[in-house]
């Protein structure tokens, strides 16, 4: 810190101009509280601010420090629910009754047709022309239809999707009810999206001063993104109970809006996984058995301790 103490300035003309200003001092200011970058935390958002002491004897002013965020889960954006190709059941029926009628009329045709089913069919006796390869390729051809027909055949529920994929890759979900026809090479997964409920088994917490609980909660919850719960993660059931115990050992259970907040740190949990929760509800709280022993044991001692001072 540098203090003038100059009475008086040169003016332009060589007289001597009287100081205005008396006593002023001017205080020296780092460098880098001039040019300070803006840090980011992770995700490309903004951390949450803190601030520093200044230094001693410096003149420096408190800094203002980003503390970086909780980094989200990362989803990838391709992976999202869409609709799939899906045919009317009539349509399988169709085919696969027209590669049964082609199988029928293709054994009529080399003569290796039953009978009983010549006649049920109501076809003119015929000698047939033998098994070449006509007759095999005719065979193979209706026979492809006919399983492509019926084996595409479907039954969807109410409540119920399928996830349908192909060598490892989504190729889209199902969420009509009825008969319809869907690729048999497609593999099904059925996924329930209703609404559903879990109640869960003691789970360890702590309550505001540090004491172990034991914490059963009652979540409800639904599959909203079927492609992201079958495909994001393993197992979304688990992945739900695993997220709920995240945020029992992130919270006082015995705090004030334990309800709410749980509520939202496991809903922003599990939307990574394609699920939406609407209520995580603590049931039943109660202290953890070896604690519950020591609170007992003080109590009994202060009982006791009267019926000592009287005898």
């Amino acid at each position: 810190m540098s203090t003038t103490t100059s009475e008086s300035e040169q003016g332009p003309e060589g007289s001597r101009v009287p100081r205005l200003i008396h006593n002023e001092a001017t205080t020296e200011i780092p460098v880098h509280l001039l040019f300070r970058p803006t840090e980011v935390g992770s995700g490309g958002q903004a951390g949450q601010v803190g601030h520093v002491a200044p230094r001693r004897g410096t003149g420096e002013q408190p800094r203002v420090v980003r503390r970086e965020s909780v980094a989200a889960a990362v989803v990838d954006p391709e992976l999202v629910e869409r609709s799939a190709r899906v045919l009317p059941g009539a349509v399988g029926v169709l085919a696969g009754g027209g590669g049964v009628a082609g199988c029928v009329v293709t054994g009529w045709w080399a003569g290796v047709l039953p009978s009983l089913a010549r006649e049920l069919t109501g076809l003119p006796a015929y000698a047939g022309a033998g098994l070449g390869a006509p007759q095999w390729a005719a065979f193979a051809v209706s026979g492809a239809v006919g399983l492509f027909g019926f084996g595409g055949l479907a039954r969807g529920r109410t409540g119920c999707a399928w996830v349908l994929g192909l060598f490892g890759r989504y190729r889209g979900t199902v969420r009509r009810t009825g008969l319809m026809w869907v690729n048999p090479l497609l593999l099904r997964r059925r996924i329930d999206v209703r609404l559903r409920h879990w109640r869960s088994e003691p789970m360890p917490a702590v309550d505001a001063h540090g004491l172990a609980l034991r914490v059963v909660v009652l979540v409800i919850w639904r599959v909203r993104d079927t492609a992201r719960a079958a495909l994001g993660v393993e197992e979304y059931e688990r992945y739900l109970r695993e997220c709920v115990e995240a945020a029992l050992a992130r919270l006082p259970a015995d705090g004030e809006g334990v309800r709410e907040k749980l509520t939202r740190l496991v809903a922003a949990d599990a939307v990574a996984a394609g699920l939406q929760v609407f209520s995580v509800q603590p049931l039943r709280t109660e202290y953890a058995p070896e604690v519950a022993a020591v609170i007992q044991r003080r109590r009994l001692a202060a009982l006791d301790a009267p019926l000592e001072g009287q005898v």
